[in-house]
């Protein structure tokens, strides 16, 4: 098997990992990034079969625990309950009491504050110059977020400063000083959320922390950790995620000099998926093997953790024709943005559902939008999003 380097926060690397990628891809459907010391696969279909594959876990294997560091128990105490790292049955119970919260229909029906909020925040954009990521990418989804759980939404500058500060800990060139701000920022929004819980516990209204403190099943209820990680989760990762997403595919629309007809409402959702295909959010995301296990002819050991490369499983050439090109009339075939199996992301229908909504508003409202300066993306690695989005109209 072919070992590659390649530094994770290397500027070229940053700005564009696709060539890594598929110098990775051609030496098979497995090989061993050596600066993470794990295995790896941008295969789409080694990608999709281990998502699929019970005998993969996200939850580290009792003789792979490590003791948490002192400093970090804050951290670590609120992602225990995390759904997002663990498995059956506690996976189970958890994810299916949120889903009795966060239902398809109370999704759909954000559809027209959505859309007003867009209006909103472009009625507020400056003439001139100006970073749309800032003022448009990263202020609708946070709003949303805000808005869906009943917090106030004049939270929403620190909400994004706590979920950067989190989110940090899964990025590589992780530090102490990383750390201690994500510890500074877990310890926060903890605090914030219990008193927004115990305000719900004594007086319910119409929004998901009381409809997650109402959902039942089996006489199962989500205990105040719980219902605390649960909110944090669903404003980190869907937050961070649609944030990125904007960002991406405004800079991916731009570039390509998309044709209004593509926004159209028989073609958006295309649209959308090529963005999320060609350019994601999220670029990796691990698996533990919980037993010996062979994948395309690649044995891997009991206790391994893999990494999958979503990001070039999406430009698979065995499943995506010139799967480099943006082509939003392309038909539509799974890719792996938001992962798949019994974690597949609870936030996908919100975040589809934004996209969707405020690419073509955007665009209706300034047809003449133009980049003002080249792109820059951030130094977030595994995620993959932008620095700031310089606009102009015209």
């Amino acid at each position: 098997m072919l070992t590659l380097s390649q530094s994770p926060t290397d500027p070229a690397f940053v700005q564009n990992p696709y060539p890594f990628y598929e110098r990775a891809r051609a030496a098979g459907p497995f090989f061993l990034w050596a600066d993470y010391g794990r295995l790896s696969t941008g295969n789409h279909a080694a990608v999709s079969a281990i998502f699929r594959d019970r005998r993969f876990g996200r939850e580290v294997p009792v003789e792979k625990r490590a003791p948490v560091p002192d400093h970090l128990r804050p951290f670590y105490a609120v992602e225990a309950h995390s759904m997002l790292e663990l498995e059956p049955p506690r996976h189970t119970r958890l994810r299916s009491l949120v889903l009795r919260a966060f239902t398809s229909r109370r999704i759909a029906a954000l559809q027209p504050e959505i859309a007003q909020l867009c209006h909103d925040l472009i009625d507020a954009l400056p003439d001139g110059e100006f970073d749309l990521l800032g003022l448009f990418g990263q202020r609708l989804p946070v709003i949303v977020i805000a808005r869906l759980l009943g917090v106030p939404e004049d939270m929403g500058d620190d909400l994004l400063r706590w979920s950067n500060a989190m989110v940090g800990m899964y990025q590589a060139g992780r530090d102490r000083a990383r750390e201690d701000a994500a510890v500074a920022a877990t310890e926060a929004f903890v605090a914030f959320m219990r008193s927004y819980v115990d305000q719900r516990r004594k007086t319910p209204s119409d929004d998901l922390i009381t409809a997650l403190i109402q959902a039942e099943q089996e006489g199962e209820k989500l205990s105040t950790d719980e219902l605390i990680t649960t909110c944090i989760l669903l404003l980190n990762a869907g937050h961070e995620a649609t944030v990125h997403s904007i960002g991406n595919g405004v800079k991916c629309l731009l570039e390509n000099r998309t044709p209004v007809s593509a926004l159209g409402p028989d073609a958006i959702e295309g649209t959308v998926e090529e963005i999320l295909r060609l350019d994601p959010p999220l670029h990796i995301f691990t698996r533990w093997a919980y037993e010996d296990v062979e994948v395309m002819g690649t044995p891997i050991p009991k206790g391994s953790e893999v990494q999958l490369l979503l990001a070039a499983a999406n430009r698979d050439p065995g499943v995506w024709e010139d799967p480099a090109r943006f082509s939003p009339a392309r038909p539509i075939k799974p890719n792996t943005s938001f992962g798949a199996g019994i974690h597949f992301c609870v936030g996908a229908p919100l975040a589809r559902l934004e996209l969707q909504t405020a690419l073509p508003i955007l665009f209706d409202r300034l047809p003449g939008l133009r980049l003002a300066a080249a792109p820059v993306y951030g130094n977030v690695y595994h995620f993959h999003g932008l620095e700031r989005l310089m606009v102009a109209r015209d």
